[in-house]
Parts: structure tokens; C-alpha cells; sequence
């Protein structure tokens, strides 16, 4: 199996000195291609951050990242920006639609700012599988929240990416809109051989994939393939138990363990908050670039 991203090493830590906080500590991890994977874990526990360094949207503390067989970190900004453009796909919770473009127009963005002309037969095909035939004149006001989200999947698989990332597509979403995408992610692998990482805090979001890894406090703590929705939640619970002084529901404890069997910390002091800082910041580098 060929690999579609690899992180080695991997170390994120914002801040300084008594003000540091480390949200990645020397984490490997591989995304085998053509293969969904779902990235579970409680706020602060660095699954956003892990997202972000493998798509090229933050730089590491230290560690290596790779884009097949493209090392990431020392890429200048223009190939930076042409790796982001051309071989990965994004698909944000809040949609990031341009606002005064149709949905069709939306949808061919990055081949239309890379100078290529659309492959029709390809545009065809996604459109259909999405639904959207009969909403590609709509601007994005004009569409739903689910409706959005579609046109934002569409997107990212217009240039063919070599992996498509998703930080929380389904968030923003009601119960069936939110299926209707997982389904069409299923569907892009399957069909038509895509490679997906999902940051998800859904575990029935995370069903859908074939392949689970869980973080707890800036470590992967556990990576199961083939599970359902129950023996994720049984998992979840097994992770992350409730104890006298949490914090609230599935926050990380000290009966988290790592793969290794060793105990995991009960706390970095991450506020809740962090990570979503972190996701904002990472949506609107990826807007940018």
C-alpha cells in the first residue's frame, strides 16, 4: 500500500517558555491512500492540530511531514502554495464558499486559479453523485447549510487531489444533511479511490470510516480499523472515562493509556477553546493559500 501523507517525529507546541503549551508531542502517523480515516479526541486533544500540520497548513515545532513522497517542511512559499492547490483538498465545517460566486463557480475554483481548463466528464460526475445538478446557479445564501457543505465536497475533489482533509464537515449540520456527506465521502473512496482524513468528535461520523485513530493530550492513544458505531462508543469510553473531578462529559483522564499500555497525563491545561482557535486560524490560512 502506498502511503498519501506521513507525519514523524511530530511536535506542535504554541507559545513560550510558562505560557507553552504542547498540543502535538512526537507523534508518527501514516494515511495509507485510497482509505477514509477518522481522527477522534475531546477539545484540546491536538486532533485539529495534527490535521492542519499534515495538510500543509501549519508548520511543526519539530518533526517531519510528508505529501506522498514531498517533504512539507522545508517547501518554499509558491510550491507550498501549488502542493495546497493542487494535491489537497479541503473541506471546512464552516463551508468556506466565496459568497458572491454561483455554486458552479465555487466549485471549479482551483482549476480556474490554476489556469486549467474543467474536465467536464469529471464535473459531471461528481455533480451527480452530490445531487446538485439543479442548484449550480444558487450563491451560497441561497443554499442550505447541507447544500453548502456538498458544493464544499465537490470543491475539493475538483483537481483530483492526492488526499482530501475534512475538520469536522459534518459539525454545522442537521442528522441527515450530515449523512448525505459522510455518504458521499464513503462513496469518494470507494468509487472512485480518494484518500480522506476526518477530524471528527462524532462517533457516529467516524463509522463511516475505515480506519479510527484517537488522541488524547497530544498523543495517538489508539488506532482501530472495521468498528462500528458501538464499538467506537465503548471505545470513547474507554479512553476517556468519567472521573470524580472532570471537567465535563469525555474529557481525557488519568485511566487514558497509550498503545504502549503507559499511563496518559490527566491534563496539559489546554482550555477548551484552543483547538477551535486553531481550526479558525487553519480556515483562513487555507482561504488564503
Amino acid at each position: 500500500m502506498s502511503i498519501a501523507a506521513r507525519a514523524k517525529g511530530l511536535t506542535k507546541i504554541y507559545g513560550s517558555d510558562s505560557a507553552s503549551v504542547t498540543a502535538l508531542e512526537d507523534v508518527d502517523f501514516d494515511v495509507t491512500s485510497g482509505e477514509f480515516t477518522a481522527i477522534m479526541g475531546p477539545s484540546g486533544s491536538g486532533k485539529s492540530t495534527l490535521m492542519h500540520l499534515l495538510a500543509a497548513l501549519d508548520t511543526p515545532t519539530a518533526g517531519e511531514v510528508w505529501i506522498g513522497d514531498t517533504a512539507v517542511n522545508n517547501l518554499a512559499d509558491t510550491p507550498l502554495t501549488v502542493l495546497r492547490r493542487d494535491r489537497i483538498g479541503f473541506i471546512f465545517q464552516a463551508f468556506n464558499l466565496v459568497p458572491t460566486l454561483n455554486a458552479r463557480e465555487n466549485i471549479v475554483l482551483p482549476v480556474t486559479i490554476a489556469g486549467r481548463k474543467v474536465d467536464v466528464e469529471w464535473f459531471d460526475k461528481i455533480i451527480d453523485v452530490l445531487g446538485l445538478a439543479d442548484r449550480l446557479t444558487h450563491k451560497p445564501a441561497e443554499l442550505s447549510g447541507g447544500q453548502q457543505q456538498r458544493v464544499a465536497c465537490a470543491r475539493a475533489l475538483m483537481n483530483r487531489p492526492d488526499i482530501v482533509f475534512g475538520d469536522e464537515p459534518t459539525g454545522n449540520l442537521d442528522s441527515r444533511s450530515a449523512a448525505e456527506v459522510l455518504g458521499f465521502l464513503r462513496r469518494s473512496v470507494d468509487e472512485f479511490g480518494q484518500t480522506v482524513v476526518m477530524v471528527t468528535h462524532d462517533a457516529h461520523a467516524a463509522s463511516y470510516a475505515d480506519r479510527v485513530v484517537f488522541l488524547s493530550d497530544g498523543h495517538i492513544v489508539d488506532d482501530i480499523r472495521g468498528a462500528d458505531q458501538t464499538d467506537l462508543l465503548r471505545e470513547v469510553a474507554r479512553i476517556y472515562p468519567r472521573t470524580d473531578g472532570d471537567t465535563g462529559p469525555g474529557r481525557p483522564s488519568a485511566e487514558a493509556v497509550y498503545r504502549d499500555g503507559s499511563a496518559a497525563p490527566t491534563s496539559r491545561g489546554v482550555p477548551a477553546d484552543d483547538e477551535s482557535d486553531v481550526e479558525r486560524s487553519g480556515a483562513r490560512h487555507a482561504a488564503r493559500g
